[in-house]
């Protein structure tokens, strides 16, 4: 079920200053989420035998159709113009980080939730097409077949952008503009819960940390996923057994922190512990909360989003007795 629009308003690449080369560098709360997917293959050619797709990722840039670099500038230049601060992401940031480069339709915005109105009016005046498809986390402003995604958090609620990514942004400068980036941890974190069954960022994750060398402030990427660390856990040992080369790449202070945890965790099981399999994908797991009776954790952290830009309560849901040591 596709979630209706929410709010509307009339309408009619990248070059980052250091690209990556692997250096440091109302609403209901139980709406579907919609994905956020992108179509990263070319338009089949006309005449596959001689002309092959190109793939999915590559170390090549792609070239940036003026009208995609039209729409951005703008975009840009009316966010800098208008002081609504924000930090590039997506395939950008990726590139920045990894070297590596999709095809994309779109470019990726987060911005505070708080800040999300001013910039779908600041972009409205400049005769974009916008529309809010998810209070918590999603809005969209469309010219021709290109768009921008102002995203405000995850899907899931549990990972929010606040004032502390927007002052970690590093600089760059995206279709002639200059312009603010996400950081590597940021983007890690951003990244964590897309493990979805129709899009899966793992990869993602792992090559960042390959390609730079695990030179990250792992205490952030700790800090933003909490209580859910065993998410990151889960990320670090698909990267291990991906490149298990470089484990080193991850700190071996970082490896014990969590492994120790967890086996405290396996080892004294936790009775009262929620079923958390909504907040990883409400349809893969529909059938715990609708027909077993599990609790649905994804409504209660949307729920508590919604409050909280209503100007209600704040803070996150807690997990009973999961503590487990969660940063």
């Amino acid at each position: 079920m596709r979630i209706p629009r929410q709010t509307l308003c009339p309408a009619t690449a990248l070059s980052p200053s250091d690209e990556g080369t692997g250096s440091n560098g109302g609403c209901s709360a139980t709406a579907s989420i919609i994905s956020t997917s992108k179509a990263l293959m070319a338009e089949r050619p006309r005449n596959p035998a001689e002309v092959s797709p190109p793939p999915l990722t590559s170390s090549i840039p792609p070239s940036l159709p003026e009208e995609a670099a039209t729409l951005y500038r703008e975009v840009l230049v009316a966010m800098n113009d208008d002081q609504i601060p924000y930090a590039v992401a997506g395939a950008f940031a990726l590139a920045k980080y990894t070297g590596i480069w999709r095809m994309t339709k779109d470019l990726d915005l987060f911005v505070k939730p708080e800040n999300v109105p001013a910039a779908l009016e600041s972009l409205r005046r400049h005769s974009f097409w916008c529309e809010t498809l998810d209070p918590v986390w999603l809005s969209k402003a469309h010219r021709g077949e290109y768009f921008v995604d102002l995203i405000s958090g995850m899907s899931n609620a549990v990972i929010m952008v606040d004032d502390s990514w927007m002052a970690r942004t590093q600089p760059a400068v995206i279709a002639g503009v200059a312009s603010r980036i996400i950081c590597a941890e940021d983007l890690v974190a951003s990244k964590l819960f897309v493990i979805r069954k129709e899009r899966f960022d793992g990869a993602d994750i792992a090559h960042v940390i390959y390609r730079t060398r695990g030179k990250l402030d792992w205490p952030r990427v700790l800090e933003l996923a909490g209580e859910h660390w065993e998410i990151l856990l889960w990320a670090l040992i698909l990267y291990r057994y991906v490149y298990p080369a470089h484990t080193d790449f991850v700190p071996t202070s970082l490896w014990q922190d969590l492994l120790a945890r967890y086996l405290q965790l396996v080892g004294r099981p936790a009775v009262a512990a929620a079923f958390r399999g909504s907040l990883v994908d409400e349809n893969m797991f529909a059938i715990d909360v609708k027909e077993w009776g599990l609790e649905n954790l994804l409504e209660s952290y949307r729920r508590r989003q919604l409050d909280k830009l209503a100007g209600g309560t704040t803070g996150q849901p807690g997990i009973a007795g999961e503590g487990g040591g969660g940063k």
